[in-house]
């Protein structure tokens, strides 16, 4: 089985350019251009073996896959559209050319759906697989989605479900759990997991509504978790917000299995279910949320203050005030 050593540096890069339109790599840099009247986005995102993904729970194309859809959904949570990926990787020496070669076939058949090349990128020599992406993308500068734009009396909308991905992590990580569930119910949670959808679909519905009566969108994608994607909105706008619990859109398959307090730990905390956290007015709202249905729901409204406060109506849990401090943290302990 041929490696990494076997063939270098250039011969790897060899393999992976054939990945690339052939007019635009070859230079240090690639040259974009964009429209008259849009502005560049530029995002980077790293994953890490034994961080981000590993062999027990997701392929090569799986890692892929993911890797290019992490940062189109940062794109989607900016409101662009994107145009090109760079990618960096850190590689052990001994690593199996093939395992590079399916990482690519995940990612090109991530980025076909939304006709994005990969256009460069790096190679160096790493004791841990690395695999760094930076996506570009453009905006109209009247329609960039900003974090800190929430205003009282905002809506709260979420474009899906969540806690799917954690539930696909979990049954990948720990396959005795589920005992309850079908074949195809626990491959959907799996799903959800190794193939998650960057919602840059949302943009063209989203962008319709609100031109009928321009207003300023805030919002972030949830690939952090829901909880920490609200709480972040609210940090840098300077206000607060209530979510019902209740109105937290979940598979349903999750509430038969889980019980309602891990449910809402899943769908608060749980992460990567890349859909979008989007603060807009009321009605703006209601309509989207129409438009969108499969999964999309109004979770809570934008207050006053600084509390982010979870309120179950329906007293199956308490109620409780979010913070940072609850989700995954990189460097915490």
């Amino acid at each position: 089985m041929t490696t990494i050593k076997d063939i270098g540096e250039q011969g790897l890069l060899a393999k992976l350019q054939s990945f690339c339109p052939a007019e635009i790599i070859g230079d240090d840099a690639a040259v974009l251009v964009t429209a008259p009247g849009k502005s560049l986005v530029v995002t980077t995102d790293v994953l890490v073996d034994g961080v981000h993904f590993s062999d027990a729970t997701t392929s090569p194309e799986d890692a892929g896959w993911r890797a290019a859809a992490a940062n189109l959904s940062d794109l989607a949570a900016m409101g662009a559209c994107p145009l090109g990926i760079t990618v960096g990787l850190g590689l052990p020496g001994d690593l199996k050319v093939s395992w590079v070669e399916r990482l690519y076939q995940g990612m090109t058949e991530c980025l076909q759906k939304y006709n994005t090349p990969i256009v460069g990128g790096d190679v160096v020599r790493s004791p841990t697989t690395t695999i760094s992406i930076t996506a570009f993308g453009q905006v109209d500068p009247q329609r960039i989605i900003r974090r800190a734009a929430a205003k009282v009396g905002d809506a709260i909308v979420v474009t899906g479900v969540h806690g799917a991905s954690h539930a696909g992590l979990q049954l990948l990580l720990h396959p005795q759990l589920g005992q309850n569930l079908t074949t195809e119910q626990k491959n959907t949670f799996i799903k959800a997991h190794q193939r998650p959808q960057p919602r840059l679909d949302v943009l063209p519905i989203l962008w319709d509504i609100v031109n009928h009566t321009p207003s300023t969108v805030a919002g972030m994608d949830s690939s952090d978790g829901l909880a920490d994607a609200v709480l972040q909105i609210c940090r840098v706008s300077g206000v607060g917000a209530v979510l019902e619990s209740h109105q937290i859109p979940f598979p349903t398959t999750l509430e038969h299995w889980l019980k309602p307090e891990q449910a809402i730990e899943y769908a608060l905390y749980g992460g990567e279910d890349f859909e979008l956290v989007l603060c807009l007015p009321q009605e703006q709202a209601k309509t989207l949320v129409k438009q969108l249905s499969q999964g999309a729901a109004i979770i809570g409204n934008i207050t006053s203050g600084s509390k982010v406060l979870l309120h179950d109506e329906q007293q199956k849990i308490p109620d409780q005030v979010l913070s940072l401090s609850q989700g995954f943290q990189h460097f915490g302990q």
